[in-house]
């Protein structure tokens, strides 16, 4: 008799033309025969599954069942992460024993395919702890379990940095929003700079002898730029925020009050989110740094494993090994639709009118200026038609 385990590993978003968004799943299956009363004699194999849903934005859910299905070999061992090319066709997976996979996806949203490409740089990588692409779709970037840090030119793969030494291993990477720069953090509490274009070293991020820094993430308002950065001191658990410009820490913030295991950050930049590993989530208004929004035992008593906005919705897409996929709609102020937008631009406009229709009948002068103080008014309309009971002809005698 066999059972199956099935796990969500890791999820992400899928952008789409007109505002679609679809999400994609990594799962994990473990198959155990438990024919044999005896522990010893039963066994166990895993597969792993990438699937592809459809996403209702007036329900806030996922479709019941997958669009497209990608079964991975069994030899590739579980799925670890999945990173999303911003051009919504392309994506990039990390396993535990067969190295990164591409897979390019096909075809219209109700008939979609996925087909599996040649990743000639990370075929032998061994497993990533994180894939992350640039804002701009340009570059790739990968950090192994041992340490090994790469940064691919996209989508030509030439190797831009290979690092081995990079970190003792890599925790958490993020690309700041012009693609300059690229930040990794290790899994001892150390965290560093890259130049993104040449992979050159630009500095360590600063931090105290009692501090670790656990995550990472660059601004995306378009603003000032920052990076911000999960700390954890001690037993109390902050988010510092450095300016990129000196790369000198400017204040911190506790928002979640507790060790976070992921950190995302909306596309427009207006929100950044925690998640805890006991499963709490909160997201906090970037401006003000407060936090706007509280989702308490989402993943009850489960460290998260992946954290992501939506692309045009405030809505976040978070995965645990416990719980599996869950799609939670933000209690935050709404956004401004495009068509309110021009309806405010409209009102402004009629009321400019009214208000230049009002000026222009209440002034005095030929050009419609209001007098000065010692100028003459002008003469009232009868006054210069001449009056109308009189029997004087204002235009004088008429020769015909």
């Amino acid at each position: 008799m066999e059972s199956a385990q099935v796990n969500v590993t890791c999820g992400s978003w899928i952008r789409r033309p007109e505002n679609l968004n679809l999400a994609v799943l990594g799962k994990s299956s473990r198959k155990r025969d438990s024919s044999s009363s005896s522990s010893s004699s039963s066994s166990s194999s895993s597969s792993s599954v990438i699937e592809i849903f459809s996403f209702d934005p007036n329900t806030t859910s996922l479709s019941p069942s997958p669009l497209a299905t990608y079964v991975l070999e069994e030899t590739d061992g579980d799925l670890v992460t999945i990173a999303v090319h911003p051009n919504g066709e392309e994506l990039v997976c990390s396993t535990t024993k067969g190295g990164c996979k591409m897979l390019a996806l096909y075809g219209e949203d109700t008939n979609l395919r996925l087909s599996a490409k040649e990743l000639t740089p990370l075929r032998d990588a061994g497993p990533q702890k994180c894939l992350v692409f640039s804002f701009d779709g340009s570059k790739l970037a990968s950090g192994g379990v041992d340490g090994h840090l790469r940064i691919l030119r996209w989508p030509s793969l030439r190797v831009i940095l290979d690092e081995p030494r990079a970190h003792k291993s890599v925790r958490d990477m993020d690309f700041s929003l012009d693609s300059e720069y690229l930040a990794s953090v290790s899994t001892d509490g150390s965290a560093r700079i890259w130049k993104a274009e040449d992979g050159s070293p630009v500095t360590n991020v600063s931090r105290k002898a009692d501090e670790s820094i656990e995550l990472c993430r660059f601004s995306k308002d378009g603003t000032k730029p920052f990076l911000f950065c999960a700390v954890q001191k001690g037993e109390k658990a902050v988010v510092a925020v450095y300016d990129i410009s000196t790369w000198n820490k400017i204040g911190y913030k506790r928002l979640l009050k507790k060790p976070a295991s992921i950190m995302s950050i909306s596309m427009d930049g207006k929100y950044l989110a925690l998640g805890s590993k006991d499963g709490d989530i909160c997201v906090a208004e970037v401006k003000k740094m407060e936090v706007s929004h509280w989702s308490r035992r989402l993943h009850l008593g489960t460290c998260i494993n992946s954290l992501e906005f939506c692309p045009n919705q405030r809505v976040v897409l978070s995965s645990s090994n416990e719980w599996g996929a869950l799609v939670t709609k933000l209690n935050v102020p709404a956004d401004w639709k495009e068509w309110q937008i021009y309806l405010l631009l409209a009102g402004l406009f009629l009321a400019s009118a009214v208000a230049f229709y009002i000026f222009f009948q209440n002034s005095d002068s030929f050009w419609n200026f209001p007098l000065g103080r010692d100028q003459p008014g002008r003469p009232k309309f009868e006054s210069a038609l001449g009056d109308p009971q009189s029997s004087e002809d204002v235009f004088g005698p008429l020769d015909m």
